[in-house]
């Protein structure tokens, strides 16, 4: 049985687009035919009437409008809107937005007032929203957010860690004061045919969820030797495990509004109150030089009349206690392959193999992969005409995406975190987590 897709809807002409574009929409994206698109871009245009859609676990979220807006605001509106959703409801799913209407409708009517954006603040819309979610048994669905990547910690989060509702009062359950600190970082590299690093790029954030009673003083720590601002003719670029010290340089930063800064430029510490659901502590970008966790080198070349043969490997840069999950790789061959044969590693576990047809692309997935491994693949084509010219022009790049738990390339720590004690018995649970994941990882032909 496939998955549906939900799609939740904001019309913000107040009635001046159609009442079928939901349908129109969903036809368009389900049936999407674009230039070398896969999937419809989070922006288009259909009878005049612009569509802006964001997908959140699983979940599409739209807007409507026939005025010519901003994309970026009303990405980030829907981004916003989830988010708040999600607090309320614990789960973000078909089923809990299904159970959920009324409450999710209430949600609605209060960020968004006659088609115009009015607040997107989880702590300010409890005094507005008065509704109990029904709560969803997080167990019984598939996990569909990054929980599932921190499990392989030593010390394990609990498994109701990001499924909990912010406002949801369980009947004769104790409130577990507990804290989440996760550093997110995706990363972008380009790498030449001949393995060198072209460009490299770190977006990173620091996200924060409370279950604080009683919101206390909070205060984060981050590395002595932090620097904002990048330095020209300052390298960083060296091979130290990343969970070692080394000068931290970034590009630039941005803080929530309920951050305090009085003590950064000292020790370098971050002071607040948290506010109710989960948000970005700080935002941050680097470009200097870091070592990238995977190294790609891959090869094409003919291997006989209308046949060529690929030959694709990966290496795990990063310690042996790490490991990378979902690894996918995917390289665009010449638009004239028929037929693709592929040879594993002999004893390869957890790994499969596909040819795209429709797009022309090799696809290998990778269930996991550790430090210091190394794998290859290698794949022969066969083609229904001759090649023009040079097959490297023709073929790639080759994409990887991965994710990597209690990883970060930036070498960005939390030194500590600390809690403002309300009495001698009071110490809330406190966890801190990375996660490093791919945004543009390219290796050229």
């Amino acid at each position: 049985m496939k998955s549906r897709k939900v799609t939740l809807f904001l019309n913000s002409d107040r009635g001046v687009v159609p009442k079928g574009s939901a349908e129109i929409f969903f036809r368009k994206v389900k049936f999407w035919k674009g230039d070398e698109a896969e999937e419809a871009p989070p922006v288009f245009n259909v009878d005049g009437v612009n569509y802006i859609h964001a997908k959140v676990a699983g979940l599409m979220f739209v807007a409507t409008t026939r005025a010519n807006v901003s994309p970026s605001l009303v990405l980030e509106l829907l981004q916003r809107i989830a988010r708040v959703i999600k607090d309320y409801l614990g789960v973000l799913n078909e089923d809990s937005l299904r159970k959920n209407f009324v409450l999710v409708y209430e949600l609605l009517d209060e960020v968004i007032d006659f088609g115009y954006p009015q607040m997107t603040s989880t702590e300010v819309l409890k005094s507005y929203v008065f509704n109990e979610p029904i709560v969803v048994d997080s167990s019984r669905m598939p996990t569909l957010g990054p929980a599932v990547m921190f499990m392989q910690s030593t010390k394990r989060m609990p498994g109701t860690a990001v499924t909990k509702s912010v406002v949801a009062n369980e009947p004769g359950v104790r409130k577990r004061d507990e804290i989440f600190v996760d550093i997110i970082e995706k990363i972008s590299v380009t790498f030449s045919s001949s393995g060198y690093i072209l460009t490299s790029e770190i977006d990173g954030t620091i996200q924060m969820k409370s279950y604080l009673s009683g919101n206390p003083d909070i205060r984060l720590a981050l590395n002595e030797d932090l620097s904002i601002g990048r330095n020209v003719g300052n390298s960083m670029y060296d091979y130290r495990s990343s969970a070692g010290g080394g000068t931290v340089i970034l590009d630039d930063c941005n803080f929530h509004e309920s951050v305090h800064l009085d003590n950064f430029d000292l020790d370098r510490t971050l002071s607040l109150v948290p506010p109710d659901g989960e948000f970005s502590v700080m935002n941050y970008r680097m470009t200097q030089e870091f070592k990238p966790p995977f190294r790609i080198n891959a090869l094409i070349e003919e291997a006989g009349p209308l046949k060529a043969e690929v030959i694709i490997k990966i290496r795990a840069d990063f310690s042996s206690s790490v490991t990378g999950n979902t690894i996918v790789v995917q390289m665009p061959v010449p638009k004239y392959t028929t037929r693709v044969s592929f040879e594993l590693e002999s004893g390869a576990i957890g790994q499969a193999t596909d040819f795209k047809e429709t797009n022309k692309k090799l696809e290998w997935s990778l269930n996991k992969i550790v430090g210091g491994a190394e794998h290859t693949l290698r794949a022969k084509l066969t083609f229904s005409q001759e090649s023009h010219g040079n097959l490297t022009k023709e073929a790639g790049p080759v994409s990887m995406n991965f994710t990597i738990p209690m990883y970060n390339a930036s070498k960005l720590q939390v030194r500590y975190l600390q809690i403002a004690k309300k009495s001698k018995t009071y110490n809330p649970y406190r966890w801190v987590r990375y996660v490093t994941q791919a945004n543009s990882y390219v290796a050229r032909l």
